[in-house]
């Protein structure tokens, strides 16, 4: 019905940069907002950030601001996520995730990709 494919993930020292991206495919009618979550070990998942569709406005956690920008191509259907200055705290499993309406129920629902792994580690 809905898939959310993730990539970019993986290993890099402190203060390097990464991007990750998340394309969704299948029967799509409209995307109303993107987002990340990560979830690192022994804790819960929490907000990156989002981003609406409609007007391209954004929300980031606290931890995210001026190192990490969320940003959209709505036409691929694809969302990024730019991290830069990373650090051993931004280790965790990334997520995607997808406000979607599709064709066969028009109705909002929230979608998620598998998760990619990004371990910040010198």
């Amino acid at each position: 019905q809905v898939q959310l494919v993730e990539s970019g993930g993986g290993l890099v020292q402190p203060g390097g940069s990464l991007r990750l991206s998340c394309a969704a495919s299948g029967s799509i009618f409209s995307i109303n907002r993107m987002g990340w979550y990560r979830q690192a070990p022994g804790k819960q998942r929490e907000l990156v950030a989002t981003i609406f569709t409609s007007d391209g406005s954004t929300n980031y956690a606290d931890s995210a601001k001026g190192r990490f920008t969320i940003s959209s191509d709505n036409a691929k259907r694809t969302v990024y996520l730019q991290m830069n200055s990373l650090n051993a705290e931004d280790t965790a499993v990334y997520y995607c995730s997808a406000g979607v309406l599709t064709y066969s129920r028009r109705v909002w629902s929230d979608y998620w990709g598998q998760g990619t792994q990004v371990t910040v580690s010198s």
